[in-house]
């Protein structure tokens, strides 16, 4: 393995798309506040693209976390003389990397349910 400060990684990706995260929330969060019928209301593509979206953040954050754990073990094992403020700036992004996670789940288990629902009336409309 090479050494810490030469691994190429994809943080300048999950760095970008970590940036994207509150875009996407919002998104999903306007999508839960619309009506659920008439004009103003989100079409199931729409929804549907949406769930994507969010399903790939979620992978994503799930990435960042799985890096930054791995990373908390390789600086136990390295034993240096003062590891303090690496990890706690890693158990800081961790922290924060699983309530990002936990909330944006939160929100793509309602907006699952509110593609269900539309599908559901879809189905039940006269064609």
């Amino acid at each position: 393995m090479l050494p810490h400060a030469k691994r190429l990684d994809n943080r300048a990706v999950i760095l970008a798309m970590a940036q994207e995260q509150p875009k996407v929330t919002q998104r999903i969060e306007a999508l839960l506040e619309a009506p659920r019928s008439g004009a103003a209301a989100p079409t199931l593509a729409r929804v549907e693209e949406t769930l994507t979206e969010g399903y790939a953040e979620a992978l994503a954050l799930e990435a960042e976390r799985l890096r930054l754990e791995r990373r908390l073990g390789e600086v136990a094992r390295e034993g240096s003389a003062d590891p303090g403020a690496e990890l706690s700036s890693l158990g800081r992004r961790l922290t924060s990397a699983d309530g990002e996670l936990t909330r944006l789940r939160a929100l793509l288990s309602s907006l699952h349910d509110l593609a269900r629902a539309q599908r559901g009336r879809s189905a039940n409309s006269p064609s």
